[in-house]
């Protein structure tokens, strides 16, 4: 029997919000930071927390469960900041905590199921089986729906 091949695995961070798992592609993930508070900014989307100041560039943040409308609460100490890359933008995904690093073979990967809402596949890319539950994949492409991937900074 061969070993699976590097390229078929992957590495994922995965964190909680609330009871549920998520993991994103650790390719994706500059740094992970405790949380700052947000300053807000008018007339954005209420998933947006507001924006923190990172080495001198304005960073939004995104309240990720209010993005995915998973019931949070109000941000504390132990919350973290994921700061990820999607395409040419540089964003904070705020989370309850970080959990482990996953390395999975490309395969374990489930599809989604169809369950009738399509936000749904715009968020979860996929889910792992891992010890008796289920960790969704998230798809960053989704977050910001409204900004184009490819937009040049």
């Amino acid at each position: 029997m061969s070993s699976p091949n590097v390229a078929d695995r992957r590495e994922l961070i995965s964190f909680c919000i609330g009871e549920q798992e998520f993991c994103v592609d650790i390719r994706a993930v500059r740094e992970i930071r405790g949380w700052t508070p947000a300053t807000p900014l008018p007339n954005t989307l209420g998933y947006i927390r507001g924006v923190i100041n990172l080495r001198g560039a304005v960073l939004p943040v995104v309240d990720l469960g209010s993005r995915l409308e998973i019931e949070t609460s109000a941000p504390t100490e132990r919350h973290v900041i994921i700061v990820v890359q999607i395409g040419q933008r540089t964003i904070g995904l705020l989370v309850d905590a970080v959990s482990d690093i996953l390395t999975v073979d490309e395969d374990t990967i489930q599809p989604a199921p169809d369950v009738g809402c399509d936000a749904n596949r715009a968020f979860v890319r996929g889910l792992i089986p891992s010890e008796g539950r289920l960790i969704s994949v998230i798809s960053l492409d989704g977050v910001l729906p409204d900004v184009p991937v490819e937009e040049a900074a």
